[in-house]
């Protein structure tokens, strides 16, 4: 029966020279001279520092420059976490890589399949949801749905079964 698995997977290879990347330009850049502006990569957490908050901005934004031409989405970045003030005036951010799909979004992804009326059926498999259909064509139309509908996660589809 044919099938795909909707993912949430960042290329952590991309992700790391993207950062290594980050840390080189803050390191040349005129107006980072003398400051404690830094990017360090840790696991799948993203620790952003800074002088101040518009210093952390600035580094934010070469971050994400550099992640977008390495062909990593932006959106994989959990930026929900607040700036915490550490020793003098310095601040920092901690940033999360997403990687799978949270039950969440999975769940809104079932029932965007299942309101949907198509042939398909969506089960949820751990932090990936499977697709089944029993043609190419339905699972395809799925694909496009799940794309159209969920924009706030770049998902992925992979092992596409025949």
């Amino acid at each position: 029966m044919p099938s795909f698995d909707t993912v949430l997977e960042p290329n952590l290879v991309e992700v790391r020279n993207a950062v290594d990347q980050s840390s080189k330009e803050i390191g040349t850049r005129f107006d980072f001279k003398g400051s404690s502006a830094r990017v360090e990569l840790k696991d799948k957490d993203i620790t952003l520092y800074a002088d101040s908050d518009f210093q952390l901005s600035q580094v934010m934004d070469i971050l994400t420059l550099k992640l977008t031409k390495r062909s990593v989405d932006a959106r994989f970045l959990d930026s929900s976490a607040k700036i915490e003030k550490i020793g003098g005036d310095k601040v920092k951010q901690v940033l999360k890589v997403k990687e799978g799909i949270d039950s969440e979004t999975a769940k809104k992804i079932q029932q965007l399949i299942k309101a949907s009326k198509m042939k398909v059926q969506a089960a949820i498999q751990g932090d990936a949801v499977r697709v089944t259909g029993t043609k190419r064509d339905d699972l395809q139309a799925a694909m496009a749905l799940i794309r159209k509908d969920v924009a706030d996660v770049p998902l992925s589809f992979n092992n596409f079964r025949d």
